[in-house]
């Protein structure tokens, strides 16, 4: 038996569909709080529940202490994986709303780390960590063999953080554990707070789109589809110890040209806003995956314009447009 958490969010969604299709049976976690649409996250959920009957759900706050432990223990003795997905994302929101993502990204952790010591038939705990731990630096790609000692926003601190804990509970109680620095990741059913969905949303009703520093930017975009497939054979693969490594698509790409993506796919133009960067933005993020890829054989396939056109196919259906 597997467990999802955040299983109502963008990643954990497709992660677990993926499972259910391969035939797991799977307990999926989530809070379906109000940082975006709550509805988007009910609509993904029930999805999920429409194809998938036997999908268990339970709507809990990880941060509730023994919470999780509470709620799994009627499964504890049979549960093999637990994929962690749920935390509360976004950086420049971390800025505004600190404690919260002390709440989930922390004290959520923590009770998800204190449940898998006490899963005697636990295997694997996957779990995910971000690209923004890397902060702004310039000497690409990242590797996870980098020092990441220098967060430029409290999101990225409280990854850090996760990467720490996780290293301390592995020491002392042998929880055997895979970190994934997941590197912006975007697809259909994806979150609203993200830059492609927000432009998508703006370039449809014709109002203008804000490019931080001036537009000049570079991303390393990661469908969700290979993100999905790297989780899936992570979590699948022998664990000892401690790792981290880095899913992305190895490549940084130009933020103007994930706009003229948009712009083909949707067939109109972009009103666009030149800002400077944001407190808490970094300039550009590459992936090396070459550990990945030896260990796991992760190879990314989608091109960031094939994505796009995937992504803007669900927006037109799912919002009527």
């Amino acid at each position: 038996m597997m467990v999802v958490t955040g299983i109502a969010g963008f990643i954990g969604m497709h992660t677990a569909l993926s499972l259910l299709q391969a035939g797991e049976q799977v307990i999926g976690i989530d809070s379906l709080n109000s940082y975006y649409d709550p509805a988007l996250k009910q609509a993904r959920l029930d999805s999920l529940k429409k194809e998938f009957p036997s999908l268990i759900f339970i709507q809990l706050d990880l941060a509730e202490p023994e919470g999780l432990t509470k709620a799994l223990a009627l499964y504890a003795d049979t549960i093999t994986h637990v994929i962690h997905l749920a935390a509360q994302a976004g950086v420049r929101y971390s800025m505004e709303a600190p404690r919260s993502y002390i709440a989930s990204n922390i004290n959520g952790f923590l009770e998800v780390l204190e449940c898998c010591r006490h899963l005697p038939a636990l295997k694997h705990l996957v779990y995910a960590s971000s690209s923004s731990v890397y902060g702004n630096r310039r000497d690409i790609p990242f590797s996870p063999e980098q020092r990441t000692d220098n967060p430029i926003s409290l999101y990225a601190a409280t990854k850090k953080s996760n990467e720490v804990i996780a290293e301390s509970y592995t020491h002392l109680y042998g929880i055997p554990m895979t970190g994934l620095r997941f590197f912006t990741v975007y697809g259909p059913w994806g979150r609203p707070d993200m830059a492609y969905f927000k432009f998508t949303k703006a370039i449809v009703a014709g109002q203008p789109i804000q490019l931080y520093n001036n537009g000049d930017m570079r991303r390393d975009f990661t469908y969700i589809d290979d993100i999905v497939a790297g989780i899936t054979a992570v979590s699948k693969a022998p664990a000892k110890g401690h790792r981290i490594y880095n899913l992305g698509n190895h490549r940084g790409e130009a933020l103007r040209d994930m706009v003229a993506y948009l712009e083909e796919h949707l067939e109109r133009k972009a009103i666009t806003e030149l800002l400077p960067m944001q407190p808490g933005d970094v300039y550009e993020t590459f992936a090396d995956i070459a550990d990945s890829t030896r260990d796991f054989g992760y190879h990314p396939r989608t091109t960031l314009k094939e994505g796009l056109k995937s992504f803007v196919e669900w927006y037109r259906s799912y919002y009527g447009c």
